[in-house]
């Protein structure tokens, strides 16, 4: 190619940026310096708490599972509303650090796999108001759940990491559940 078509190819190119630009007018590209923070890696430990039943229930069924799945293991078709409680320790009692906002629905047919899309909205020191959104599978039998962090906002705008979930006790007369979550968010 030479010189002459280059630059030619070039200002083509250039008019055609320019001008798919114009026509959009809801995009424009963000200086990279903007991102130069310093990338931060954390770990919050807190315990989830999930409660099913009775006046301070704070995960509410809004459908239920469907009928041939009622008495199986794994409840196809469950879904539920959650606002449940991130503790500092295990007991229901202990220092609330910020809550599990969101839904978990019943995925399988064979085993209770649990799709879970939530936001940890923390309330502690600098990350008060923060959120950390987390989506993925959740096999609720397994000792250990990895689920990603796909993103969040305040602090933890840009986020992206890991969650792994390790149930800490289940009471089988109501329920509920407690489920310890370490939390590893790499953020700016």
């Amino acid at each position: 190619m030479t010189t002459q078509s280059f630059l030619i190819f070039f200002l083509l190119l250039s008019c055609y940026t320019i001008t798919a630009h114009e026509e959009t007018g809801f995009v424009r590209s963000l200086d990279r310096e903007l991102m130069e923070k310093k990338e931060n890696l954390s770990h919050f430990r807190f315990y989830w708490q999930d409660i099913v039943g009775g006046d301070n229930a704070t995960s509410i069924p809004i459908i239920q599972p469907l009928p041939k799945f009622i008495n199986t293991t794994g409840a196809f078709g469950l879904v539920r509303i959650i606002d449940n409680a991130l503790t500092l320790r295990p007991e229901v009692s202990s220092k609330l650090v910020g809550r599990a906002q969101g839904f978990y629905a019943a995925t399988s047919q064979t085993e209770l796999d649990l799709m879970m899309v939530m936001n940890f909205v923390l309330f502690e020191g600098r990350y008060n108001g923060s959120t950390i959104s987390i989506l993925g599978r959740n096999v609720a039998f397994n000792k250990v759940r990895e689920m990603p962090v796909i993103g969040g906002s305040g602090v933890f705008r840009f986020a992206k990491g890991y969650v792994e979930a390790s149930t800490h006790s289940f009471d089988p007369k109501s329920g509920d559940t407690t489920v310890e979550y370490n939390v590893y968010v790499s953020h700016y």
